[in-house]
């Protein structure tokens, strides 16, 4: 009887709360990750209107939602801010049973230790930190970028002395480094990190520079040859090369030793005031075909499970892309640092940064 009480009520709020055409669902995203057609979409299965407004980074979102801003019903915070929002109350618990496109996303990528159960989270967009690279270049080389020595091994770099950047990000740099030692940078002790300083440290003198915006311009038109960074970046510098007949081929790969992945997820805010068209596109995005579009949009690996089939012909075959279940295995989500942790590492990258 409860059951049944339960699932009448849940029916009649869904009818009471069904969108007209003068309802809004505001969000608060990221520039660019979203096309108009898909919010085109989304407003007629919907009968109500898109208004999105942009951050920059997550830092920027969490301290606007952080100082009271009002009038937004969704976000999409990066995995390592869920756990400080939720601790400050600024995200609403989700509503599973208004969500049941949830089964199409991969059991891999539920359930994370940033959020366990999901109770405030669905992943959508995935980025791997790797390697991303000039194809032509290192076959000519004999270099393997499905290596971190690629990055970390001054044997190797001599080939490419000058023509490597590295992410301007302490937590990436020291994860990749930690990972070619073949350590999990979530378990990484104090003895851990400092092998890892010595590998960064060894390494720097081969770089061309530490880079968080020019590389993907930089690695399109061929001035460097090797960069850590995002996998997203790299199918943007890939499609610029492409595009601008160059007569290499940019390509992006994951490190043998394991890679780190970045989760940007859906999240509605405590202050939502419809929470109902928030439910309704969180479960838009579920759904295989509409998930694919941002796939084909920028080259994101996609949690959701049925999306591969709507993928561009060109991107099934990307391992990174569309990976395997062994490799995606062997790809971790960071998890938070403590106060201690995060002066350890402030302190290491100080002295990395001051090296020669």
């Amino acid at each position: 009887m409860k059951k049944l009480t339960q699932a009448l009520l849940f029916s009649a709020l869904s009818l009471s709360a069904q969108a007209g055409g003068n309802d809004v669902l505001h969000i608060y995203n990221w520039s660019g990750s979203l096309s108009d057609a898909i919010v085109r979409q989304f407003e007629k299965s919907c009968d109500c209107r898109v208004v999105q407004d942009y951050y920059g980074d997550n830092e920027e979102m969490l301290a606007k939602l952080a100082a009271g801003a009002k009038g937004y019903d969704m976000v999409f915070p990066s995995s390592f801010v869920i756990q400080a929002m939720s601790k400050q109350k600024l995200l609403r618990p989700l509503d599973h049973h208004q969500l049941p496109n949830l089964k199409n996303v991969a059991p891999a990528y539920l359930s994370q230790s940033y959020d366990p159960g999901n109770r405030y989270t669905v992943p959508t967009v995935l980025t791997l930190t790797s390697v991303g690279y000039n194809a032509d270049k290192l076959k000519q080389l004999g270099v393997d970028p499905t290596s971190w020595s690629v990055i970390f091994d001054p044997k190797v770099l001599q080939k490419i002395k000058g023509k490597v950047t590295v992410l301007d990000s302490s937590r990436e740099v020291f994860s990749a480094a930690l990972f070619y030692l073949g350590k999990d940078p979530n378990k990484a002790t104090e003895a851990d990190m400092r092998a890892a300083r010595d590998v960064i440290k060894r390494a720097k003198p081969y770089w061309a520079a530490f880079s968080n915006a020019s590389y993907l311009k930089q690695l399109a038109i061929g001035n460097i040859w090797v960069a850590l960074g995002y996998s997203t970046e790299f199918f943007q510098a890939s499609e610029d090369a492409r595009l601008a007949k160059r007569k290499f081929r940019i390509a992006n790969v994951a490190q043998r030793e394991g890679n780190e992945l970045g989760v940007d997820t859906m999240a509605i805010t405590a202050s939502a005031k419809r929470p109902d068209l928030a439910h309704q596109f969180i479960n838009f995005m579920l759904d295989g075909k509409n998930a694919a579009q941002l796939t084909n949009l920028n080259g994101a690996t996609n949690p959701v499970s049925t999306a591969a089939p709507f993928f561009r012909a060109d991107l099934k075959a990307n391992p990174v892309i569309n990976p395997s279940p062994e490799a995606a295995g062997k790809w971790t989500v960071l998890r938070e640092l403590t106060p201690a942790e995060r002066r350890q590492l402030a302190r290491m990258w100080t002295e990395v940064k001051v090296s020669h």
